[in-house]
């Protein structure tokens, strides 16, 4: 089993209780709890350096704002950071966030090992996912389906930038001369035009209109 663990969650009774059963259920030997995604990093950085890595994390994706100042907001922050610091560590997520779509792109591009939804089996299934991964299997919650999610179309930052500008009421030449100004890429016309149409397809959309309310529908921006 996992001999050095780093949990990372801001609630306290949460994180008083998620430390102690794993450790009463898994014989963790040393698990460091932290409230702040900046004082995770720091301990996973000195950690490293005295060649005594940890070797797993732990940590929720949403944080909330005190009188504490932090680069690192949230989870997902957090997880590249740590990833960038520390390829091998091996990382749960412990959330409330219960999108597949989200879900699966933590795996894609921050190489989770396993993900938990928060809820009534949530203690049960970390136990369940902590032992998976440390043979080096990944753990997903049973309720979420991340085949049909491999199947779903994401938006990425490119995608709802141009989805912004349509919004204000510009045309795809006054989005493209628009990012021209900004010196953001890529800016062209007939790329913006082909993303445009990517779109309407993937949403079965007629316009514009039409493709902005599905998309505000589905909660997507």
């Amino acid at each position: 089993m996992f001999k050095k663990v780093v949990l990372v969650e801001d609630f306290q009774g949460e994180n008083q209780g998620i430390a102690e059963t794993l450790t009463e259920k898994l014989a963790i030997e040393e698990l460091q709890s932290e409230f702040y995604c900046d004082k995770a990093i720091s301990r996973l950085k000195v950690a490293l350096k005295k060649n005594e890595p940890y070797q797993l994390m732990v940590t929720d994706l949403f944080f909330e704002k005190d009188h504490v100042d932090r680069k690192l907001t949230s989870g997902q922050e957090l997880i590249k950071v740590a990833r960038a610091q520390q390829p091998e560590l091996k990382i749960i997520v412990h959330s409330m966030e219960n999108n597949p779509i989200h879900v699966n792109a933590l795996f894609k591009k921050y190489k989770i090992n396993g993900y938990v939804c928060k809820g009534r089996r949530g203690m049960v299934e970390l136990v369940n996912a902590v032992n998976e991964v440390f043979h080096n299997r990944t753990f997903v919650s049973p309720q979420l389906n991340l085949t049909a999610a491999n199947n779903s179309f994401e938006l990425d930052d490119f995608d709802r930038a141009i989805l912004k500008e349509l919004a204000n009421g510009l045309t795809k030449k006054e989005v493209s001369d628009k990012f021209k100004k900004e010196n953001r890429t890529p800016n062209s016309e007939s790329t913006i035009d082909k993303r445009i149409s990517k779109l309407y397809d993937e949403y079965e959309a007629k316009n514009t209109t039409s493709l902005l309310f599905k998309l505000a529908k589905e909660g997507k921006i």
